[in-house]
C-alpha cells in the first residue's frame, strides 16, 4: 500500500527529577547536600532513509514518545539521559506543522535528520542550590515534561525521470521493461493507482531513478481523476517523459493536454526538460503511422515498445545525457548562490496580558520554571519567586498595576500576586 500523507503526534521525553539528599557519614555531623541532577529526556528525530518508499509504517504507529531521563540520586549521582528516538521516513518527505501548515523541513538526502521535539531538561538536585546564605537547601527541581507537537508528513517521491501520460499509455509496462520495478500492468485505464519507483541500470554502472505517475486526464490540475493526489510527485523530477500511445487519434492534442495540466498545477513544470516518446511500436499499424504521419511533426521524438523493449536503450541513454545537463546546471547555480548571514532576533523571556480576572503570563522560560517546581515544598516555591524576581517579572507586574491578591495565570497554574 502506498501512503504519502501521515499525521504524527510526537512527545519529547520528560526530564528526570533532581534528588534532594544529604550526605551522611560517620563522625561528620554536617555533611551537606549531595542530591544529583536528573537526566535530560530523550530527543525525537525524523530521519530520511533510502530504504523506504512509503509512509505506510507510520500510518499504524503515529504516536511517538521520547524516553524519560533517569532521576538523580544521593552522593551526587546524576541520572542518565534518555536515549534519542529516530523515526524513519522516505527521502523526499516534507515535515509540516499540523496546525499552521508551515514547512519545517524537507528531508531529501539519505541520513538527513530533523529534531522534531527536544527532550525536557533534567531537574537540578539540591546540591545546585547551595549558597553562602542557604547552606542546606531542602528542595530539588522536578524534571521538565516533554513537549508535545503534531506534524503532517507529506511524501514527494525523489526521481530523476518522471513518466507522464494518459491512462493506459503504457507507462507501467515501460517502467517494468527498463528497471527492476514490478508495477501492476493491465489493459484497462487507471491500472496504476499509486506512483511506482524503479531504478534503471545503464552501462558503466550508471543508474537512473524513474517514477511512473498514475494517468493524467484533462482537469487533473483541478482534482479530476487521480490528479491532485499524485501530481506533486512530479515536482522533484529533473526530466519529464511525455509518453503517448501510437494508437491515440490526436497525439498533438494529447501532448498539449498533458503539458497544460502540468503547467496549471506548477508553472515551473512548463520549463522542465522533457522528451517525447511514442509507445507501442510493436503493432504494425502503429509503426506505419509513425513513419508516415508523426515523424515529420515530431523529429526529436523516440519510438519504443514497452512490451518488447525496442528503443529502450537509446531512450535511456538520451535520458542520462539530459539528466547530466540538469545536474551540471544545478551544481553551477548552487555555487553561485550568495551566503546569507544568520539573523539574530531578541525574544522576550515573558509576555504579560491583562485579563478580566487578573493577568496571564506566557513565555518558554516562565513555563519551564513553573513545570519544574515542586509546589508541595515551601522552599521550592520561594525559590521560584526568586527566579521571577531575577527575571524582572514581578517588577513588570507592578508597573502594570497588579494589586495584592490578584490572580496570576501561567499555563494551568493560578497564583496570587504578592508585591515585594
Amino acid at each position: 500500500m502506498f501512503i504519502d500523507y501521515v499525521r504524527l503526534h510526537i512527545t519529547g521525553g520528560a526530564g528526570g527529577n533532581g534528588c534532594c539528599s544529604f550526605r551522611k557519614e560517620k563522625y561528620v555531623p554536617l555533611g551537606g547536600p549531595d542530591g544529583g541532577d536528573g537526566g535530560n529526556g530523550g530527543d525525537v528525530f525524523i530521519v530520511a532513509t533510502s530504504r523506504l518508499t512509503t509512509l505506510m509504517d507510520l500510518r499504524y504507529h503515529n504516536h511517538w514518545k521520547g524516553t524519560r531521563g533517569v532521576h538523580g540520586k544521593g552522593k551526587n549521582l546524576h541520572g542518565r539521559c534518555g536515549e534519542a528516538i529516530e523515526i524513519a521516513v522516505p527521502c523526499g518527505t516534507l515535515v509540516r506543522d499540523f496546525e499552521s501548515g508551515d514547512v519545517l523541513c524537507d528531508l531529501t538526502d539519505d541520513g538527513q535528520r530533523f529534531l522534531a521535539v527536544p527532550g525536557g531538561k533534567g531537574g537540578k538536585g539540591n546540591t545546585r542550590f547551595t549558597t553562602s546564605t542557604q547552606r542546606a537547601p531542602k528542595f530539588a527541581e522536578k524534571g521538565e515534561p516533554g513537549e508535545a507537537k503534531e506534524f503532517l508528513l507529506e511524501l514527494k517521491l525523489i526521481a530523476e525521470v518522471g513518466l507522464v501520460g494518459l491512462p493506459n499509455a503504457g507507462k507501467s509496462t515501460l517502467l517494468a521493461a527498463i528497471s527492476s520495478a514490478h508495477p501492476k500492468v493491465g489493459d484497462y485505464p487507471f491500472t496504476t493507482l499509486h506512483p511506482n519507483l524503479g531504478m534503471a541500470m545503464l552501462p558503466d554502472h550508471r543508474t537512473l531513478s524513474i517514477a511512473d505517475i498514475p494517468g493524467i486526464i484533462e482537469g487533473a490540475a483541478e482534482g479530476k481523476g487521480l490528479g491532485l493526489d499524485f501530481l506533486r510527485h512530479i515536482e522533484r523530477t529533473k526530466v519529464l517523459v511525455y509518453l503517448i500511445d501510437l494508437g491515440d487519434p490526436e497525439p498533438a492534442e494529447t501532448l498539449a493536454t498533458l503539458q497544460s495540466e502540468l503547467e496549471q498545477y506548477e508553472v515551473s513544470l512548463a520549463d522542465r526538460p522533457h522528451l517525447i516518446v511514442f509507445n507501442k511500436a510493436d503493432i504494425t499499424e502503429n509503426r506505419e503511422r509513425y513513419a508516415e504521419e508523426l515523424a515529420p511533426d515530431f523529429p526529436n521524438a523516440f519510438l519504443i515498445s514497452g512490451a518488447t523493449g525496442e528503443g529502450a536503450p537509446e531512450l535511456l541513454e538520451a535520458l542520462w545525457q539530459t539528466v547530466e545537463k540538469v545536474r551540471s546546471l544545478e551544481a553551477a547555480e548552487a555555487e553561485a548562490e550568495p551566503v546569507i548571514d544568520r539573523e539574530y532576533t531578541y525574544e522576550s523571556p515573558f509576555e504579560i496580558k491583562r485579563i478580566p480576572s487578573g493577568f496571564r503570563i506566557s513565555g518558554e522560560r516562565v513555563h519551564r520554571a513553573v513545570s519544574m517546581t515542586d509546589f508541595e515544598n515551601d522552599e521550592a516555591v520561594r525559590h521560584l519567586q526568586q527566579v521571577f524576581t531575577k527575571m524582572g517579572l514581578l517588577k513588570a507586574l507592578k508597573r502594570m498595576g497588579a494589586k495584592q491578591g490578584q490572580s496570576i495565570y501561567i499555563g494551568d497554574l493560578e497564583m496570587e500576586y504578592e508585591p515585594d
